[in-house]
This record gives C-alpha cells, sequence and structure tokens, in this order.
C-alpha cells in the first residue's frame, strides 16, 4: 500500500493505473476511521482495480469555535484499518501542501446550504466543496463514495461535480450502525457514557416519525414538534428536525406522492453535535 503525502507522487501512481485500464475508486475521509468508513472503501474496492482513501483534517471546513485542534486523529491506526481492507494508497497531505499559500479565490453555494446543517455551520460546505474540488483535480479518481449521513455534503458535491464538469461518478454509501441504531461518526468518541446511552433516541425519534407518516399521515409538523419535545425531556438541544427535498435540500411541511424526501436531524447531547437522516419515498 503507497503511502504519501506528496500531490505529484498520487498523481502519477494514478496516471500508471489508468495506463494500464485500471478503473480508480477514493474515499475521502478525515481519518478516525471506523465501520462506516470501512464499509465505503468495500463498496468501492468491489465497483473499481485500486481504492485510493485520503486523510485530511480540512481546516476550512472548521468554524472558529469548532473542534479542529481537537478532532480525532489516529493515523497508525488507520493505515493498518486501511491495508487490512486491501487498500491501493493512501494520500495523507500536509496543511501546508493542501494550502500552501494565501488562497485568492473561493467557493459560495447558493441555496443548497440555506437549511439543514448550513445555517448552524457557516462556510462548513464551502470548506468541504473546497477541498473535495482539490482532491479529485488531485487524484482524478472514476468513481468516489460519500456516505449518506452527511447526505447534505452529497447533495452539494453532486451539484459541484455535474456544474465543475468532474469526469467522476459519485456514489452514496448507506448509514452504517453500532447495534443500538446510532449512526457512526468520529465524533462519537466526544460522548460520554451516559451521553452514548442516549444518543441513539434522535434515531429513534426519525424512525417513529417515518412508520407514522407512511401510515399516510402528509402534513408531518405536529408529528415533528412531539417527537422534538420528547428529545427535550431527555436533554437534547434541537438544531433541526424535518422533511426536506432530496433535489432541493429546502424544508417541505406537505409531503406529496411520488416523491423522494430527506427526514434528517441534528442536536447536541451534551457538547456533541449528532445528525441522522433517513430516506422517504412517499406513496
Amino acid at each position: 500500500m503507497l503511502v504519501t503525502g506528496s500531490i505529484s507522487e498520487i498523481r502519477n501512481t494514478v496516471k500508471l493505473w489508468k495506463r494500464e485500464k485500471l478503473k480508480v475508486g477514493f474515499v475521502p475521509t478525515m481519518g478516525a476511521l471506523h465501520d462506516g468508513h470501512l464499509s465505503l472503501i468495500r463498496q468501492v474496492r468491489e465497483h473499481t482495480d485500486r481504492v485510493v482513501v485520503s486523510i485530511f483534517v480540512n481546516p476550512a471546513q472548521f468554524g472558529p469555535n469548532e473542534d479542529f485542534e481537537r478532532y480525532p486523529r489516529q493515523i497508525e491506526k488507520d493505515l493498518k484499518m486501511c491495508r487490512k481492507q486491501r487498500t491501493a494508497a493512501v494520500f495523507i497531505p500536509d496543511t501546508s501542501i493542501m494550502y500552501p499559500e494565501k488562497q485568492f479565490l473561493s467557493i459560495q453555494i447558493d441555496k443548497l446550504a440555506d437549511h439543514m446543517c448550513g445555517p448552524e455551520r457557516p462556510g462548513f460546505f464551502e470548506g468541504v466543496v473546497l477541498v473535495v474540488n482539490k482532491l479529485f483535480n488531485i487524484i482524478k479518481p472514476d468513481i468516489a463514495f460519500f456516505g449518506q449521513k452527511d447526505i447534505q455534503q452529497f447533495q452539494i458535491l453532486s451539484s459541484m461535480v455535474k456544474e465543475f464538469n468532474h469526469e467522476i461518478e459519485l456514489q452514496m454509501g448507506e448509514i452504517v450502525r453500532a447495534n443500538d441504531g446510532l449512526a457512526l461518526s468520529s465524533r462519537n468518541a466526544y460522548l460520554s457514557n451516559e451521553e452514548r446511552l442516549r444518543a441513539p433516541s434522535l434515531y429513534r425519534s426519525l424512525q417513529y416519525i417515518e412508520k407514522q407518516v407512511k401510515s399516510g399521515i402528509d402534513e408531518p409538523s405536529l408529528l415533528i414538534e412531539h417527537q422534538k419535545n420528547e428529545l427535550e425531556a431527555k436533554d437534547f438541544k434541537i438544531d433541526y428536525i424535518g422533511f426536506f427535498s432530496f433535489e432541493s435540500l429546502k424544508p417541505v411541511q406537505k409531503l406529496k406522492s411520488g416523491h423522494r424526501y430527506i427526514l434528517a436531524g441534528a442536536v447536541y447531547v451534551g457538547d456533541t453535535r449528532l445528525i441522522d437522516n433517513l430516506l422517504l419515498d412517499y406513496p
């Protein structure tokens, strides 16, 4: 397995593979790998001949009061996990490699970051688009996999691929969950034992809302408010819970037959922000 922080080395390696007519897959990560990441690596391997994983804690997607400094870093453990998954190359650039000088250009996102996680994390999705655009230009994979847990990120990156004319296929891997339903996340490491016991309640609330909507409710606002109250009674701080258009990511108050929706929520358990979502095709 090639391990490199050099842009030229990873580029040249991928070029050699492509000359041999090998299909290259890519999984971008910020490290602190868990079974959700490994699931994406396995799915990429099923579709390609060579898998590249990047590990880069991207400063451009952290706000001033966010957890950049304390974000979990475990590079040796991550590399061991990648080897076990038969990853062909791991790209681990330093910040000075990805952002070697003052950046004079920036990326703006119109409307797609106005709701869901966008208002709570200003600049976050712009930072994600910036770094993924850089990684795509460096590695030039044929296919890249991202997790459904970050579905707003996936939809925004899908627009980036289309609008910036990247010749890359994006695929979304299903959410990988712990036995009690909690969506796996590197930030779950921040949870205390007591918080970890409460954390799956968000998923259970989303499941309850989904079940009621599938029984025929098309205006779920009261149902959602009830679940918000239930979570607040368990000392959760609610950022948002609701239905959003799968295409535009706008909030939806009335569900229409034949449409796909994202039922998503973001809450704080103590100081840890958790997100989760379900996809619903309204009958």
